[in-house]
């Protein structure tokens, strides 16, 4: 029996989760929460993505190929219809819980240890809010495709800009520069390149080169 698009955006959303639940058991369980080891394992898993693309391409008919590697991209122009509900429907829910637990966020910012004296049960807020991101992306994902650094580019936008860490605000503030960042994009994609660069290719070399900017940044101070 063949899936319908709702099912098989569905089962797209419970692998990304479970995906990212085995990267929770292989890098947080075991306290290797460095940030250079994610980027680290990060770049790995690109690189075998990517070789797992080559070796597909020798394995099938080039017109096959061409329709999986389209679904590698993120893109706006081909989203289908039926799947709008749904995700609408997940991202309202866990964005509403979201806005709720925020006051806990401003209670994390401040460290583990400065989190436990304040009387909260760090490691399952932390645990809470992981699973909350991780349901998100994969929607998202699953929606429209990767994009890969978009997180990293908005996030620290909005830092930059709204010099706060009240979280009720960064969150709100994170899906304005988040929906300013993807329509900068699809112009760009649209009236610039004419439709010949996926607006993810775009995103993704504006948060490398925005990447590079905070790496050799924290690196002069």
């Amino acid at each position: 029996k063949v899936l319908s698009h709702v099912d098989s955006f569905m089962v797209s959303v419970i692998g990304m989760i479970a995906f990212a639940f085995f990267l929770y058991l292989l890098i947080y369980k075991k306290k290797k929460d460095n940030l250079y080891f994610l980027l680290l394992v990060g770049i790995i898993l690109g690189t075998l993505f990517s070789s797992l693309s080559s070796f597909m391409q020798l394995l099938i008919d080039p017109n096959d190929f061409f329709i999986i590697q389209g679904k590698m991209f993120a893109t706006f122009n081909k989203v289908n219809s039926d799947l709008l509900w749904p995700s609408l429907a997940i991202t309202a829910i866990i964005l509403f819980t979201g806005f709720r637990m925020a006051k806990y966020l401003d209670i994390l910012a401040l460290g583990r240890d400065q989190a436990i004296n304040l009387g909260l049960n760090y490691n399952r807020f932390v645990k809470i809010f992981l699973v909350l991101i991780a349901i998100l992306v994969s929607v998202s994902t699953a929606l429209v495709g990767p994009i890969t650094f978009l997180g990293l580019l908005v996030t620290n936008l909005t830092y930059e800009l709204f010099k706060t860490h009240k979280h009720s605000v960064v969150i709100t503030a994170c899906i304005l520069v988040s929906a300013i960042a993807l329509l900068l994009g699809q112009f760009l994609m649209e009236r610039v390149f004419n439709l010949s660069v996926p607006i993810s290719a775009i995103i993704n070399i504006a948060g490398g080169f925005y990447f590079m900017y905070l790496l050799l940044r924290v690196k002069k101070l």
